[in-house]
């Protein structure tokens, strides 16, 4: 018997980026512009007003009010018992926030959070709700970390208004989700994942959140882009997005703040990972420093600026001569917009000519590059590469260079130099501005104020 076509089940075109929904498929979304984002999808009933309209941080007091008419207080602060973890927070979790962790699979994304759940247990009261893993194995996980379980109160649950029902009648101080991408609302009836219920049941948790001074933390998948799936709605609406990677060799985990309401968002933890789970990295700068014996041309060591503290880290290049008519710009680490940039003032200022040959930029360690203070020594290890001159393993260089070749100075320029110091080396090529009149104890300066100057004391080395 055929189906009448008012009892068809409606179908529409959903973008899986913003949530637009169209009658009919088009290549690029009208609302937010992706292109191929619109999949196919069943009409649903959409939230209820009651749902919909609230906003993200719960019911307001509907009192306008001046800021100084405010009691003062200060943001209470859980500690999660890994020191790096907390520095990309800010200085711990706050009391109240809500948190995503994203991080591809294998990064260590529960392991690090079945350790802090454990660690902030010993005095406070936690939730770890799972939906992708059975108790059975989050035990087992727990054990082979040597972690305390005697306070680690954990349950296996999809519902996010049993979730709320929990917050709410045990008054946790930390919930972990594991992940937003496996629960879902009762009232609605899009599968787990979609944006409608992403949206919805980050919103509702993140109302309990507020309310009750519950700090919640949920594990976000990620795309193949490396992006969090789900709408962009998710990311506006949490207090704090930390994204967690591997280096090249798989032994150390970088942990990034993409976005904090509570501290810096360019902080970044570094943390190893053994077979008792993540231990926290004490000194970064050691590890990202294991240079060969001897020195070799291209390779030059820079002090970066990563949130709060400095971060030495080896920048190396290659320049080879191409065999194709155009030649490559390639930057591991560093953005090749910006090496294309710093290549072109090389040529016209420094009198270096690469306009022939393949150019390769990587920064050691897996370490992003998102300052201007790297530009000076990937001009000096270009040239190093290009002369095939070693620059000695005793000398940071660091600097901006502008595209009428003037080498500008960078923010924190004494503290990359006291760390330098620290670490035993004994010479720096730094801005002219940068330089101390005081000088560094243990620390010879050479100050430059442009490129052709930079390019000379490589000559004279």
């Amino acid at each position: 018997m055929a189906v009448a076509a008012k009892d068809r089940p409606k179908t529409q075109y959903t973008c899986a980026g913003c949530g637009a929904a169209s009658p009919r498929w088009v290549g690029q979304c009208p609302k937010c512009g992706k292109w191929d984002a619109m999949a196919e999808s069943v009409a649903r009933k959409p939230a209820t007003p009651a749902l919909a309209r609230q906003g993200y941080a719960g019911a307001g007091s509907g009192l306008l009010v001046t800021l100084d008419s405010l009691a003062p207080g200060s943001m209470v602060r859980i500690p999660s018992g890994l020191s790096e973890f907390d520095r990309v927070l800010g200085g711990g979790i706050v009391a109240g926030s809500s948190i995503v962790l994203s991080g591809n699979p294998g990064a260590g994304k529960s392991t690090l959070l079945l350790q802090t759940g454990c660690s902030v247990a010993r005095e406070r009261g936690v939730i770890y709700c799972t939906g992708e893993e059975s108790l059975e194995q989050i035990k087992d996980h727990a054990t082979r970390l040597g972690l305390p379980q005697d306070r680690m109160r954990a349950i296996v649950e999809t519902d996010v208004v049993t979730i709320g029902s929990f917050m709410e009648r045990e008054r946790p101080d930390l919930v972990i989700v594991d992940s937003i991408q496996s629960v879902f609302h009762p009232e609605l009836d899009s599968e787990p994942g979609s944006v409608s219920q992403l949206r919805t049941c980050a919103g509702y948790l993140n109302r309990f959140a507020k309310r009750l001074g519950t700090a919640i933390v949920f594990v976000g998948h990620i795309t193949k882009s490396e992006a969090i799936a789900g709408p962009m709605t998710l990311i506006h609406l949490v207090d704090a997005v930390a994204h967690l990677s591997s280096t090249d060799d798989a032994r150390y985990r970088i942990m990034r703040a993409d976005k904090n309401r509570f501290g810096s968002a360019s902080e970044i933890g570094v943390f190893a990972m053994t077979g008792t789970g993540l231990k926290v990295v004490e000194n970064p700068s050691a590890i990202f420093l294991s240079r060969a014996v001897e020195d070799a041309a291209g390779t030059v060591v820079t002090p970066l600026w990563q949130g709060t503290r400095p971060m030495l880290v080896e920048v190396q290049a290659l320049a080879d001569a191409g065999a194709q008519g155009n030649p490559r710009r390639v930057g591991v680490g560093l953005d090749d917009k910006r090496l294309a940039m710093l290549l072109a003032v090389l040529h016209r200022h420094g009198g270096v000519h690469v306009h022939d040959a393949d150019v390769y930029a990587n920064v050691v360690g897996g370490i992003k590059v998102i300052e201007t203070s790297a530009d000076l020594p990937v001009l000096l290890s270009v040239a190093s590469s290009l002369k095939e001159k070693s620059i000695p393993s005793d000398i940071i260089v660091f600097g901006e260079v502008g595209l009428s070749g003037e080498v500008r100075p960078c923010q924190n320029g004494s503290d990359r130099l006291r760390e330098a110091a620290k670490l035993g080396f004994k010479r720096a090529v730094v801005p002219l501005a940068n330089c101390p009149r005081e000088g560094v104890p243990g620390l010879d300066l050479f100050p430059v104020s442009t490129l052709v100057q930079a390019l000379e004391w490589l000559d004279n080395l």
